[in-house]
Parts: C-alpha cells; sequence; structure tokens
C-alpha cells in the first residue's frame, strides 16, 4: 500500500508540479500582459516542451485603412491556442483592450481562439517612428508560441488639388493626342478614370486609345469623333476628386482638288480653269486652302491682236516698231565707236576670292595721247604711282566689289588699277586683262558682272567677308562595322556622336554604319525667322532596321530656353525635301528629344539625315556665338593682319575656322569666348581698341565695322569674320597689344585682349583646348560603354518590376533629370534600358558613374556605389574594363 500509494503519490505529485508550473506559466503571462503597457515586460516566447502542436493562424491581421475618425478592428484566429495577445509597434497591448473568443474544432478537437483589438485615430496620430503604425498577433500553445504578420495601419486621406489638370490641344487629324494627368496626393493612391463628354472612357473597346501609361490619356491617332471635354476622376476610399476640364478640338485643314480642265478661248483670248478647298473641305478651326482658287491664261500663244481692224492700223505699228529698232542701232553703233576710241583700261584680278581679303592696289596714271583730254599735245613722259592698303569686307562670295576711296579715285579720272595677288604670281600668272577705268562696266572672271562704287572719307559702312577664298570641305565622314554587342561611332572635334546599344542589331548580322557632317552649302533652307541651329548630320544605312532605338547626339548653339525659343528635329526625305519629326516640346512615341545646354540627345528607329531648327518666340531668343581673333604678317612686312570671327557656337563650325586658318597661316591669339546674340535685330559691332601710339596704326575708317543683324543671325552658311590690317612705323616694332571689342548694340558683349609677338620665334602658342573626343572614332562592345554590362543588368531587371511605391524605371528617369514625354519609354519592352542608353550617350565625355549610383541610393534601390564594385560582383570581362577605365 505504501509503495502503490508512494508510488501512486509519486506519479501524481509529478502531474499536480506541472500543472503548477503551467498555472505559473499563465498566471505569469496574464499579469505581464494586464501591465505590459505600464512597465513593458514582456510575455514569455515559449513553453518548456509538452505534447501538442504549435498554434497555427487561420486568420491573420490585414492591413488597414482609418476613414475619417471612426477606429478599425484587427483580428486575429489560431488553433490551438491557450492565449493570443496582439502587440502593436513592438510594444503589449493592455489584457483590457482584448476581446476574446474560444470555440472547439469538432474535426480536429483543437481549441480555437479567436482575439480582436480596435485602433482609433489618434493613436495612430500619436505615433512617430520610422515605420508605419503596426500590430502583429502572438499565440501560445504547450509547444511554444507563434507570430503572425505585420498589419500596418494608416488613416486614408485624399487631398482636393490635383498635381497637374489636363490642358486642352487642337491637334490636326491623326496627330497623336496626349493629356497629362497627375492625381492628388492621397493614401490609398488614387487610381483614375477618364470621362469624355462625362461618360467613362473604356480603352479595352478601343484599341487607339491608351490610357495605362502613368495615368496619362494617349489616343494615337485622333479622329474627328475625338474632339471633346475630357476630364480626369481620381478616387479612393475616402473620396473622389474631378480635375480641370480639358478642351480637345481635332482640325482638318482644308486641301485643294485638282484643277478643272481649261474653258473654252474667251473673246479676250484667254481660258480659265478653276478648283476648290473641298478635298476635304476645312473643319472645326482648320486653315483655309492657300493658293489661288481661279487661274487664267493667255489660249493664242501671244498672237491674239485686239483693236487692230484694218490695215492702216498695222501699218501704224509696223513703222512704229521699225523706228525704235533703227534708234536701237544707231545708240549701239555710237558706243561702240566711242569705245574703239579710248586709250585707258584698267587690269583687274579679282584676288580677293583667293586671299581672304587683304589686298594691295597700284594706283597708275598713264599720262598718254589721248584725243579725249582738252590739250592732247601736252605728254609728259612721267607715270604717277600710288599705293593703297585697306580690309575688303565682301557681302557675297558670288557678289564681290572694289571699294575705293572718293578721295583717291575721284581727283584721277583716267587711272590704271592692278591688284596684285602673291598667290596669283606663285601660280605663274602675269598676264591680266585690261578694264578701262573710265568705263564702269566689264566682264570679270567666271562671268560676273563687277561695278566700281564709292566709298565716302565719313562713310563707315561696315563690309563682311566669307572665307569663300580658302578650300572647303562638303562633309566629314566615319565609319565603323558594329554587331550584336554595339558600340559607338564619334566625328571627333564636332560633338556628333551615334550610340548603337547592345542588342539593336540581331545576332550573328553585323553592319557596316557611317556618319556624316555637312561642312558645305546646307541644304536646309530656313523659312520666315527660322534659322538652322545645328550641323546636318547623317547617319546610315538607311535601310538597317534596328530592334531597339539608338542615340544620336547633335551640338547647336541656342542657348536653350522653352520660353524663347520652339526648337524642332528635321528630317531630310529621299525627294530632298525637309519636314519635321517633331518639336523639342511635343509629346511622341516614335523619337526622343532631350535638349541640353549644348547638344541634343536624340533616341530613333532609322536613320537619315537630321538637324535642328529654332523658331524664336521673343526678341530675347539667344544664339550662343564663337568669338575669336587670329593673326598672320602681311606680305608687307610692315604690316599685321587681324582676322576676327563670330561663328556658331558648335564643336564643328570652330574646327572648320581652325582649318581654314591653319591653311592660311594664322595663328590663335586669344582663348575663344562665348558671346549671347540676342534676335533683337540690332546689329553687331566689332571695334580694334587700345593700339599702341607710335609704334602701331590702322588703316583711316577701319578701326570699328558693322555687321548686319541677318547676317550674324543666319551664319550659317560659312564662318563670318572682319579683318582688319596694323602698320608697324618701323620694323624694330615686334609686339603687338591691343583689345578687340565685340558688342550687339542693346546686347551682351566681349573683349578680347591681344598680346603677342609678330615674329613666329617669339610668339607664345595659345593652343585652344576642344572637348575632349575619344580617339578611336569607333568603339564596340562592353568598351564603348562606361556601365558594366552586369550591373546593367541588374538595374534593368529591377526597375522594370513596377513597385506598388513607386520605385520603378519613372523614379529612375527622374532622378536622370527625364521629367517630359515619358509615354515613350512606356511603350518601350525595357524602358530602363532605353534610359540608361540616353544617360550613356549625355555622359559619353565625363562617364560619371558616381552620380548615377548618387541617383540610385536616393530611390532606396542601391547602397553601393558602382564606381565601388567588388570584383567578386563582377564578370571578368566587365572587371577588365572597370580596371581599364578606372573605375
Amino acid at each position: 500500500m505504501g509503495t502503490a500509494a508512494a508510488a501512486g503519490g509519486g506519479g501524481g505529485g509529478g502531474a499536480r508540479r506541472w500543472l503548477r508550473w503551467l498555472g505559473l506559466c499563465l498566471w505569469a503571462a496574464g499579469a505581464a500582459a494586464a501591465r505590459g503597457t505600464d512597465n513593458g515586460e514582456a510575455l514569455p516566447e515559449s513553453i518548456p516542451s509538452a505534447p501538442g502542436t504549435l498554434p497555427h493562424f487561420i486568420e491573420e491581421p490585414d492591413d488597414a485603412y482609418i476613414i475619417k475618425s471612426n477606429p478599425i478592428a484587427l483580428r486575429c484566429k489560431a488553433r490551438p491556442a491557450m492565449q493570443i495577445f496582439f502587440k502593436c509597434n513592438g510594444e503589449w497591448v493592455h489584457q483590457n483592450e482584448h476581446v476574446s473568443e474560444e470555440s472547439l474544432d469538432e474535426s480536429s478537437g483543437l481549441k480555437v481562439r479567436e482575439v480582436f483589438i480596435n485602433v482609433t485615430r489618434q493613436q495612430v496620430e500619436d505615433f512617430h517612428g520610422p515605420e508605419d503604425y503596426w500590430c502583429q498577433c502572438v499565440a501560445w500553445s504547450h509547444l511554444g508560441t507563434s507570430k503572425s504578420r505585420k498589419a500596418s495601419v494608416r488613416i486614408a486621406y485624399l487631398r482636393k488639388n490635383f498635381e497637374q489638370d489636363p490642358q486642352g490641344r487642337e491637334v490636326p487629324i491623326e496627330g497623336m493626342i496626349v493629356l497629362h494627368c497627375r492625381p492628388p496626393e492621397g493614401v490609398p493612391a488614387a487610381e483614375v478614370e477618364w470621362l469624355k463628354n462625362e461618360e467613362p472612357i473604356d480603352s479595352d473597346q478601343d484599341e487607339n486609345i491608351d490610357t495605362r501609361a502613368d495615368h496619362n490619356l494617349i489616343i494615337r491617332q485622333a479622329r474627328l469623333s475625338d474632339s471633346g471635354n475630357y476630364t480626369c476622376m481620381a478616387a479612393n476610399i475616402v473620396a473622389k476628386r474631378r480635375s480641370l476640364s480639358a478642351t480637345v478640338v481635332v482640325y482638318v485643314d482644308g486641301s485643294w482638288e485638282v484643277w478643272s480642265e481649261w474653258s473654252v478661248c474667251s473673246p479676250e483670248c484667254e481660258h480659265l480653269r478653276v478648283r476648290e478647298c473641298t478635298a476635304p473641305p476645312p473643319r472645326n478651326g482648320g486653315r483655309f486652302c492657300e493658293g489661288l482658287s481661279q487661274e487664267s491664261e493667255n489660249c493664242t500663244d501671244g498672237l491674239c491682236i485686239l483693236g487692230i481692224e484694218n490695215a492702216s492700223d498695222i501699218a501704224l505699228y509696223s513703222g512704229l516698231g521699225a523706228a525704235v529698232v533703227a534708234v536701237a542701232v544707231l545708240v549701239i553703233g555710237v558706243t561702240l565707236y566711242r569705245r574703239s576710241q579710248s586709250d585707258y583700261g584698267v587690269d583687274v584680278i579679282d584676288s580677293s576670292a583667293l586671299t581672304g581679303g587683304f589686298q594691295t592696289f597700284n594706283f597708275k596714271t598713264v599720262r598718254q595721247g589721248n584725243s579725249l583730254l582738252l590739250n592732247s599735245a601736252m605728254q609728259p613722259d612721267l607715270t604717277v604711282s600710288r599705293t593703297y592698303s585697306g580690309p575688303i569686307c565682301l557681302q557675297d562670295p558670288l557678289d564681290k566689289e572694289l571699294m575705293t576711296e572718293s578721295s583717291l579715285f575721284n581727283p584721277l579720272s583716267d587711272i590704271k588699277v592692278k591688284v596684285q595677288s602673291s598667290f596669283m604670281v606663285s601660280l605663274g600668272v602675269s598676264e591680266r586683262a585690261e578694264y578701262h577705268g573710265k568705263n564702269h562696266s566689264g566682264t570679270f572672271p567666271h562671268g560676273n558682272n563687277r561695278t566700281f562704287s564709292t566709298m565716302h572719307p565719313r562713310n563707315k559702312t561696315p563690309y563682311i567677308q566669307n572665307l569663300s577664298s580658302l578650300p572647303t570641305r562638303t562633309e566629314l565622314r566615319t565609319t565603323g562595322v558594329f554587331g550584336h554587342l554595339g558600340g559607338r561611332l564619334v566625328m571627333p572635334n564636332t560633338g556628333v556622336s551615334l550610340l548603337i546599344p547592345h542588342g539593336a542589331i540581331p545576332e550573328e548580322n553585323s553592319w557596316e554604319i557611317y556618319m556624316s557632317v555637312n561642312q558645305g552649302e546646307p541644304s536646309l533652307q530656313s523659312d520666315g525667322s527660322e534659322v538652322l541651329l545645328s550641323p546636318e548630320v547623317t547617319c546610315g544605312p538607311p535601310d538597317m532596321i534596328v530592334t531597339t532605338p539608338f542615340a544620336l547626339t547633335i551640338p547647336h548653339c541656342a542657348d536653350v530656353s522653352s520660353e524663347h525659343w520652339n526648337i524642332h528635329l528635321k528630317k531630310r526625305t529621299q525627294q530632298g525635301k525637309w519636314e519635321e519629326v517633331m518639336s523639342v516640346e511635343d509629346e511622341s512615341t516614335s523619337c526622343y528629344c532631350l535638349l541640353d545646354p549644348f547638344a541634343c540627345h536624340v533616341l530613333l528607329d532609322s536613320f537619315g539625315t537630321y538637324a535642328l531648327t529654332g523658331e524664336p518666340i521673343t526678341d530675347c531668343a539667344v544664339k550662343q556665338l564663337k568669338v575669336a581673333v587670329f593673326g598672320c604678317m602681311s606680305c608687307n612686312s610692315l604690316d599685321y593682319n587681324l582676322r576676327v570671327y563670330c561663328v556658331d557656337n558648335t564643336p564643328c563650325a570652330f574646327q572648320e575656322v581652325v582649318s581654314d586658318e591653319r591653311h592660311q597661316g594664322g595663328q590663335l591669339l586669344e582663348e575663344p569666348k562665348l558671346l549671347h546674340f540676342k534676335g533683337n535685330t540690332f546689329s553687331l559691332q566689332i571695334s580694334v581698341l587700345d593700339i599702341p601710339p607710335f609704334l602701331w596704326r590702322i588703316k583711316p575708317f577701319t578701326a570699328c565695322q558693322e555687321v548686319p543683324f541677318s547676317r550674324v543671325w543666319c551664319s550659317n552658311r560659312q564662318p563670318l569674320h572682319c579683318a582688319f590690317s596694323l602698320e608697324r612705323y618701323t620694323p624694330t616694332t615686334t609686339q603687338l597689344s591691343c583689345k578687340i571689342c565685340i558688342r550687339q548694340l542693346k546686347g551682351h558683349e566681349q573683349i578680347l585682349q591681344v598680346q603677342t609677338s609678330i615674329l613666329e620665334s617669339e610668339r607664345e602658342t595659345i593652343t585652344f583646348i576642344a572637348q575632349e573626343d575619344s580617339t578611336f572614332p569607333a568603339q564596340t562592345g562592353p568598351k564603348a560603354f562606361k556601365i558594366p554590362y552586369s550591373i546593367r543588368q541588374r538595374i534593368c531587371a529591377t526597375f522594370d518590376t513596377p513597385n506598388a511605391k513607386g520605385k520603378d524605371w519613372q523614379m529612375l528617369a527622374q532622378k536622370n533629370s527625364i521629367n517630359r514625354n515619358l509615354s515613350y519609354f512606356a511603350t518601350q519592352s525595357s524602358p530602363s534600358a532605353v534610359i540608361l542608353n540616353l544617360w550613356e550617350a549625355r555622359h559619353q565625355h565625363d562617364g560619371d558613374l558616381d552620380s548615377l549610383a548618387c541617383a540610385l541610393e536616393e530611390i532606396g534601390r542601391t547602397h553601393t556605389k558602382l564606381s565601388n564594385i567588388t570584383e567578386s560582383q563582377l564578370d571578368e570581362a566587365d572587371f577588365n574594363y572597370s580596371r581599364q577605365n578606372g573605375l
């Protein structure tokens, strides 16, 4: 008995001890829960091993939003569960705030416990932490504890004002319509719906309409039926908001029918034809047809004679005609006779087309017997010579005029003028055609009629010279062979480049791609106030097809401002005509233009010839000009020539100047400077100042020259410059110091300081450092890109995936200063890849990977700078590339 009792007591005592320990644990849990909000004591996280299973949550708390001041309920249900408590923001919720229900699962016989708590708006507003307000369930069973997911609680709201309302537009038929809408800020984020004339738009029913791209409404090809009032509706669980309505008008420009047949010949010997503006007629404010609606012409080839009724009238008109012919023959005979009696001549060689505008004129008075003199017997054997040197600035290389001073020419009516050209002498040309001084008309080389014009002594009207004398190049050209790995094609010292992305060319294919810059006469003729802002750039072959857009970089000379310029991208058709591709500020899904201060980066999918044009909107539109001064010795050992250039601020324009001056032996005397030239129609003045007295002098009336506004504003034809000739008093003077002032009336000015020796052995060379281009025009494969391929792939994989918090390719574009026309990227298979291609084109000179890494860090996706990536993170090829480029 005692043994059994003892045994039984022992067994019963063990069970009692286990139950007592369990009771203490439960008491401790309840006490801790009751005191949790006061002293922060934690509940036990586990219970010693015992028969049973861990709690399994049948229902976990869901994310919730508090609307206005209504509290929300968070629920938990678990089995088997002896207790369930909520933990919010890391602290236990007081036991009194729990509502608990207990039941039995009939199928398993396990105890099921359900608990819920209320969370109020005040609790959420009073919480200030790094995360949203959150709560979590902790459930206990005999075996241990289980934790539920964290549920966030946020206060729902929707602000009243839209961040961007849609704007009304007028578009031509079949044009693209893009209406932007950025809904008000709200939690949760508002969903957007578009209304047309108060009726919802269903883009699933109309393939021409797309409402998926960043809340924007895109109508790919506008139809007349698309005209109407469009409203953006934003709604979440709190409220609905309406944007301002945008009126869209789709118009049709009128076109002419074909001409009708010619009518029968009228009594007035004319017939007519007409056409009407009905194919189609203008609609919704479209432009009426241009040109004539009626046309007439003579229908008898001019043989119709009106008002002559008898033979006597015919005889009268015939007599008058014969008289006119007789008078004309008499005048011609007298003129030829007088010319045959003249002994005075002028030898002229128009060498300004060969030497750039500085010539020496020898004026010889030939005292010979002449029947036209009052006293022909006076014939002294003396030849009086005068020599005059001065600048000739010519407006047009095909229409040059020899400018003379009346004080030199007028007193000597019979002068023989010889224009000596050292270039012609070097070619062995000695014979010259004679031209008479008293006869002011004659034939010049190339069959151009030339006349002398008089320049009065006080007249300071400027003359502008084009470098037509120098050999011109029609184009610069470079080529390279590219395959699936892509690469970069660069035109050195021009600012022009072409980026072929990786994968743009199909595998196992390769193409010889070329790129050229037109340096001849531009084929794009400006219309009205439109001016050419860039070189004409051609890339090809034109029949090549790419699978992803390539990036073409074109330099420009505009001071970029959407308030003052309307800049267009144009393309030359196969017929040689230029048509507009897009305005830089327009929305388009066919191409993309990104305008930087000195270059435009264009994403394209077809090769061809492209250029940028600009239409000034206000007088404050500014072109950037590069001004520079070159100098060289004249043929006369005492003279020194200065040439001041004002050219468009593009690398290719100045490169042409440098090349031309190299052929002339010119030397750059001062670092080139930038001049802002306004479109205010005021001219440009170029002056030579502070010439050392008693050492140098400048020819009379040439110290200041003025260039008309139109010649500067449209100066993309040839390098524009003005020339000045300085003369030393003695050969011992070898140093020259002066200032060149270039200023626009009612505009800006620049000062070029000249401090040089005219002796080449003593002259300090000034080297103009242009923007660095690649030594190798064609780079292929990974070495052509700044971002290693493996890193590029990771970025694309990360940002191409949509993210609820907006951390996707749109944020990547925003952090890289790409804020407009995002619908273009939305149509690409990999928006992130196209954005990175644009980054590569913009940063081909600096390759600033640190700035890209900082942008990624700001987004919150990457915390490591790309320039500090460890070797183990890169493929071998990428590692070698990074080592070579100093990453």
